[in-house]
């Protein structure tokens, strides 16, 4: 028998993926309960606010997986330099291992439905904001904000445009840079 939570649990991880790949509009209902395997009603009874709910807590499930990554991979670097270097490779090699359907779990469905829900706006942009803040700390200067900023706009350009290309180049080029410019702030 699946309990309640299993079957919840799985809309989640599964509309986490579509939505990743797919964007928000382009991921239909059906889709989503047939990824599963459940009726469509069971869609409505574990999320009462229909998709956009699902979607924002999918969002908000997937920018906490991936911040839970990228901290593990700054704290097992032997400084934060290396650090950020360590998780643009992760970025780049999760993108070509997913043979270019993947890049930010986030950046598909902000830029196709933040303009139309407040709701997944919020959710994308908390995402956002945990992945800054990560960053920040990490970087501990009084500039730790702003080279935060730079670092995460970067990495998201970079992946956009590695996606899009078909071509991790972008993304890897910028990881140098990346080191340079902390360097040159941190010392």
């Amino acid at each position: 028998m699946v309990r309640r939570t299993d079957t919840r649990q799985r809309m989640l991880d599964s509309a986490a993926e579509l939505f990743h790949q797919q964007g928000y509009h382009a991921t239909g209902l059906n889709q989503l309960v047939a990824a599963v395997g459940a009726p469509k009603g069971s869609l409505y009874f574990h999320f009462p606010g229909g998709k956009e709910q699902l979607a924002a807590e999918a969002i908000r499930q997937s920018a906490d997986r991936l911040c839970d990554q990228l901290r593990t991979i700054v704290a097992n670097s032997p400084d934060v330099v290396t650090g950020i270097r360590n998780v643009i490779d992760a970025l780049a090699t999760s993108l070509e291992e997913s043979d270019f359907q993947r890049g930010c779990p986030l950046a598909t469905v902000a830029l196709d439905a933040s303009g139309d829900s407040e709701e997944i706006r919020q959710a994308c942009a908390d995402g956002y904001t945990s992945w800054h803040t990560l960053i920040s700390e990490a970087l501990d200067t009084e500039k730790a904000g702003h080279l935060a900023t730079v670092i995460l706009a970067s990495i998201e350009g970079g992946l956009l445009l590695a996606k899009t290309l078909h071509d991790t180049a972008p993304l890897r080029a910028i990881a140098p840079h990346l080191a340079d410019t902390l360097e040159r702030e941190l010392s």
